[in-house]
C-alpha cells in the first residue's frame, strides 16, 4: 500500500481521485485489536479484545465511557481513541447542562464525524487513526454506529472492526436477524462468540477480553471480570454452540484469506509500538 508521490500530504489528491493518508488511517484501524457492538430494541452491547503488549505490562484501555446512556469502543491508535472519548464527554456534559437532557446518540455521531472530517481537509492535521463503535440509548431506541476516520458514520445493527474482524463479521451476518428480539443475555453470549471467532483458536478468558452493557434501566457500565468469566463458562458448558460453531469452522478455510488480505498485519504484537 505504499505511495511516494501523493501520500505526503492529507490535502493531495492522486490522479485516481483518492487521498491516501485518510486510507492510511482507516488501514490503522484494520490492525487494531478487535472490537464488536451488537443491538436489539432495549440493549446495546460492546466488547473488545485487550491483549497486553508484554507479560509485564497491563493492556490498554479500548471501551470508554461518555455519558449514562453512551459509550464506545474503539480499534486503532488508542491515544486518538482517549482523545475523541474526552471530546464526546465533554459535549455530553454541555449538552446535559445547557437542555437539562441527555444529549441524543445521533447528533453526538455527526459531531464526532464532523470533526474527524476537518482533518481530512486541513494540510497541518493528521487523520485520526481510530475506528469508533459508538453505543448509546435515547428517545428513539437502541443505537449502534460506526465512525470511520474518513469523517462517514453509519449505523448498524451489528458490526466488528479491527484486525482478524473478518471472522466476527461472518458470525454475526449469520445471527444479526435475531438481535432485535434479543434479551440482553443473548446479546452477551453472541457477544463473546464473535469475540471468541477473532482469536483463531485462543481460549477466550476474561483477562483478554472487556464487555459493556447499556439498556433501558440499566447506565452504561463495563463489566467486571469476574461477571464476564461467569459468563464465559456457563455459555460454554451450557451448549459449547453447537448450532453456530460447526458452521463457523466450515467456513474458517473461506473467510481466512479475505481476513489475512484485509489486515494487512497477521499479529497485534507488530504494531505493539503504537500501542493498537
Amino acid at each position: 500500500m505504499f505511495r511516494n508521490q501523493y501520500d505526503t500530504d492529507v490535502t493531495t489528491w492522486s490522479p485516481a481521485g483518492r487521498l491516501f493518508q485518510v486510507e492510511y488511517a482507516m488501514e490503522a484501524v484494520k490492525q487494531g485489536s478487535a472490537a464488536i457492538g451488537l443491538r436489539s430494541k432495549s440493549h446495546v452491547v460492546l466488547a473488545c479484545v485487550n491483549k497486553a503488549n508484554s507479560e509485564l505490562s497491563s493492556h490498554q484501555k479500548k471501551i470508554f465511557k461518555a455519558d449514562d446512556h453512551i459509550g464506545v469502543a474503539i480499534a486503532g491508535l488508542t491515544a486518538d481513541g482517549r482523545v475523541l472519548s474526552r471530546y464526546m464527554r465533554s459535549e455530553c456534559i454541555n449538552y446535559s447542562y445547557s437542555y437539562e437532557s441527555p444529549l441524543p446518540v445521533g447528533r453526538l455521531v455527526v459531531q464526532l464525524a464532523d470533526k474527524a472530517q476537518v482533518c481530512t481537509q486541513r494540510s497541518w492535521k493528521r487523520p485520526y487513526g481510530v475506528g469508533l463503535l459508538v453505543a448509546g440509548l435515547d428517545e428513539s431506541g437502541a443505537h449502534l454506529y460506526y465512525n470511520c476516520p474518513s469523517g462517514n458514520y453509519f449505523e448498524y445493527q451489528a458490526f466488528a472492526i479491527g484486525s482478524r474482524s473478518q471472522a466476527a463479521k461472518t458470525y454475526l451476518e449469520r445471527r444479526f436477524e435475531n438481535f432485535m428480539g434479543s434479551s440482553r443475555d443473548d446479546l452477551l453470549k453472541d457477544a463473546l462468540f464473535a469475540i471468541r471467532e477473532t482469536l483463531q483458536g485462543e481460549r477466550l478468558t476474561s483477562s483478554i477480553c472487556t464487555v459493556a452493557v447499556v439498556g433501558v434501566g440499566e447506565a452504561f457500565h463495563i463489566l467486571d471480570q469476574g461477571t464476564v468469566q461467569a459468563l464465559i463458562e456457563a455459555f460454554e458448558i451450557a451448549g459449547e454452540e453447537a448450532p453456530a460453531s460447526e458452521p463457523t469452522a466450515a467456513d474458517q478455510p473461506a473467510s481466512e484469506p479475505g481476513v489475512a488480505a484485509d489486515q494487512g498485519a497477521p499479529a497485534e504484537h507488530d504494531a505493539a509500538p503504537m500501542d493498537i
